[in-house]
């Protein structure tokens, strides 16, 4: 069977599937990472100061600045920790029942990311048009400097939204309900809803949506292909880094990048033009782990 591996994940849950225990748990996740999320936005101040806090502050609702771009990646670590809770109140499991087996996992991570490493150097080497090429953003000497740093916060964020979306839910509805429209195609839709932003994209948010919507779909066919959140992971990552650290449009998280596109995501036309790009790398990028991994 195509999903044959995806036993490895959906059995923990079934102990749990009812759609009462699943809607307790995001409400609990959620109530748990507000929570937490006051807390850590209370000692943020403790932390780098009056005047130090002051000074970062600015940068970090847009993400503009250094600061600004890793506070917002750390924060997603609130996130698993707040689902680690609530699936052990509410379904007695473990968050690491959502990830499968960690060497299996970890060689699926791997295989996959160095894939994906292949492909976008590859597709890196093909000329962009002049309005659309990135200009320098942080200074190489800097980047290498916070590049470490940057990298366990971007695992932070993409292991978050894997984890709650691929993990928990995708592992939760497979358990009550066999058709693969429901298992994949809800998680997909919420992962795409909560990427739209009309106040951030402006016209072209429903442009971001609906891509978000692709990942969510391609990320969830690798989950339950592989029987990992090894493979989605990479998928997120690479992407994602290549997104925020390597080139990012102007003004939204381009604080660590190290290049920056000449147009903001609230530009439609932009948008709209390079969106039938990141469609087209999004399934060169899923059918590179694809082969990457059927052996």
């Amino acid at each position: 069977m195509r999903y044959a591996a995806h036993e490895i994940l959906v059995a923990p849950a079934r102990a749990s599937a009812g759609i009462g225990r699943l809607g307790a748990g995001v409400a609990l996740t959620v109530a748990l990472f507000v929570m937490l999320g006051g807390l850590w936005s209370g000692l943020l101040p403790v932390i780098f100061g009056a005047e130090g806090w002051a000074r970062i502050r600015p940068g970090i609702a847009a993400a503009t600045t250094p600061a600004g771009v890793l506070i917002t990646l750390f924060n997603f670590a609130l996130l698993v920790a707040a689902l680690a809770m609530a699936l052990r109140v509410v379904h007695r499991r473990d968050l690491l029942s959502l990830v499968g087996p960690l060497p299996l996992a970890a060689r699926h991570f791997a295989r996959a990311g160095l894939a994906l490493v292949v492909l976008y150097a590859a597709v890196a080497l093909v000329p962009m048009p002049e309005t659309l090429r990135p200009a320098r953003g942080l200074g190489l000497g800097t980047w290498l400097s916070l590049l470490p740093l940057a990298l366990v916060g971007l695992f932070c964020q993409v292991f978050a939204e894997e984890v709650a979306f691929r993990g928990y839910l995708q592992s939760q509805l497979a358990a009550r309900f066999s058709s693969p429209l429901v298992w994949m195609g809800l998680p997909a839709l919420g992962f795409g809803l909560l990427h739209f932003d009309s106040a951030t994209y402006g016209a072209g948010g429903w442009l971001v949506m609906l891509w978000a919507i692709g990942f969510g779909l391609a990320a969830a066919d690798l989950t339950a292909r592989f029987g990992t959140l090894g493979p989605a992971t990479a998928l997120h990552f690479v992407n994602n880094f290549s997104a925020i650290l390597v080139a990012a449009p102007k003004g939204q998280f381009d604080g660590l990048a190290l290049y920056v596109y000449p147009f903001a995501l609230d530009d439609a036309g932009a948008m709209t033009a390079i969106l039938p790009v990141d469609i087209v790398m999004l399934l060169c990028a899923w059918l590179a782990i694809r082969l990457a991994l059927r052996g």
